[in-house]
């Protein structure tokens, strides 16, 4: 994986707004669960890309370290060899002094190629530096990110079992309140008022019914009285009352 493709994923991952994609998702619980999943293997992927940027990184260092070694070397080696030319030459040996001088010449320009080489590969670690700081960074982002998904994929979890019980209470309740007119206690209640008004409609019936018999004997004990004063005046007596002295 390269370190652009590595930018690109961690900076993707960390500007997800968690929030927003919840909101869009039929099934929130499931989005979150696959968000988990896939920022797990995102970052075991990131870390295992910066580990190899880390890799080569300190392997530049090494090479690097092992190069400035070789030019003080080097350097140690052409003043050897420049000494030993003074030696020989104060010695009157001017062959080998040269040969010796030339050496030193030889070990300068090895010690400068070595040094150059060296003041090339500096920036090449520094930027290489760089770029692992920044990827450790987002890798740290990276994880911050995973812990707050998982965080709130267990609140969203407990608050929806939450909702679901509360939604049942709810729905048990309504489902015995005997204020509602569309419950069975409702209508049952209903029917006990429409029988207990047909039984009070059959009492005043019957009751009226009762006085009307009542009144019919009171008629009939009028007609007798009339029928026996009419014939008391047959018989020549009087229209009074047949009670009187």
């Amino acid at each position: 994986m390269s370190k652009q493709s590595i930018f690109g994923r961690i900076s993707t991952l960390i500007r997800a707004n968690v929030n927003s994609l919840i909101d869009q998702a039929e099934d929130p619980e499931k989005m979150l669960d696959q968000l988990v999943r896939d920022y797990t293997n995102n970052i075991a992927e990131a870390e295992a890309a910066i580990a190899e940027t880390i890799g080569q990184l300190r392997l530049l260092e090494r090479d690097n370290a092992e190069d400035k070694k070789t030019a003080e070397e080097w350097g140690n080696k052409a003043i050897a060899a420049s000494r030993k030319g003074d030696e020989l030459r104060a010695a009157g040996d001017i062959a080998g002094a040269d040969k010796f001088d030339n050496l030193a010449k030889v070990a300068i320009q090895r010690q400068v190629q070595t040094e150059n080489e060296i003041k090339a590969v500096e920036p090449q670690i520094q930027q290489q530096q760089v770029v692992v700081d920044k990827l450790k960074d987002g890798l740290g982002g990276m994880k911050q990110k995973l812990e707050q998904l998982k965080s709130k994929r267990n609140e969203l979890v407990s608050r929806a079992k939450v909702a679901e019980a509360q939604n049942k209470v709810h729905d048990a309740v309504k489902s015995v309140d005997v204020m509602d007119p569309t419950s069975e206690l409702g209508r049952f209640e209903e029917k006990v008022r429409r029988q207990e008004a047909l039984a009070t409609g059959k009492a005043e019936l019957s009751a009226s019914s009762l006085d009307a018999q009542f009144e019919s004997l009171e008629d009939v004990g009028e007609l007798t009285e009339v029928e026996a004063r009419l014939a008391a005046l047959k018989s020549g007596g009087s229209a009074g009352s047949i009670t009187a002295g």
